[in-house]
């Protein structure tokens, strides 16, 4: 008999994304690692922030936190 899978974090997914108290995940706008001189300031500061993930892609990113408690 088999053993059963344990139920184990996805690193990669904790590295990128955040969950807050209120239980909405958070991520780093993409574009902000090179070719920098090309981008206008306001652009660059826009980058900089963090937003929210869309409402589709909420339960994916929960799915692979099971640690997270937040549901």
């Amino acid at each position: 008999m088999r053993r059963p899978r344990a139920v184990k974090t996805r690193k990669a997914i904790a590295k990128r994304f955040k969950l807050t108290a209120t239980g909405k995940v958070r991520r780093n706008r993409p574009g902000k690692r090179h070719l920098l001189t090309s981008k206008n300031a306001k652009r660059r500061r826009r980058l900089g922030s963090e937003t929210e993930v869309a409402d589709g892609d909420i339960a994916r990113v929960k799915l692979n936190l099971p640690f997270s408690n937040r549901k």
